[in-house]
């Protein structure tokens, strides 16, 4: 008898472990949130206005960035590189809430989902006037690895 409850407490303590410890490693790390954050400020980042970047939201090396600049906003996909570094996937607005829009941009099924819900938690208690520039960007521009977008994609409003 006292054999089979050690057996369970430690099936017990192992079930927790998971329930427990899984969440905060799929989550970002705040050396990710800062390294994304350098990313875009080193790349859109001017005098005037300052890009405001809030929130940061990643899963298994995923991540989407809120941002606003002026008047203008909209989202950032990002994709930790095999170096460890963040690198710029795409630009969009509200299409990057959708888990089937993550998909088609490279994302696993189930990272979609949990980076979708992880975003709508995260963007719950904004101003409806900062998620109104979120959603303000039109389209999806695909990036290259330094953020810049191809010419062929400039028609995008934002």
């Amino acid at each position: 008898m006292i054999h089979v409850r050690f057996g369970m407490i430690r099936v017990l303590r192992s079930v927790l472990a998971t329930l427990l410890i899984a969440p905060l490693l799929a989550a970002g790390t705040p050396a990710d949130d800062a390294a994304i954050r350098k990313v875009m400020l080193a790349t859109w980042d001017k005098p005037e206005p300052r890009l405001e970047i809030s929130p940061v939201v990643v899963v298994e090396g995923w991540a989407v960035a809120g941002w606003t600049q002026g008047e203008r906003g909209g989202r950032a996909l990002m994709l930790r590189t095999r170096r460890g570094d963040w690198a710029v996937l795409a630009c969009s607005g509200d299409a990057l809430k959708d888990p089937t829009a993550l998909e088609m941009a490279g994302m696993p099924e189930d990272i979609a989902r949990r980076l979708a819900t992880s975003l709508t938690q995260a963007e719950a208690n904004l101003p409806a006037s900062r998620l109104a520039k979120f959603a303000s960007f039109e389209g999806m521009v695909r990036m290259d690895g330094a953020g810049h977008h191809p010419p062929a994609a400039s028609g995008a409003k934002h």
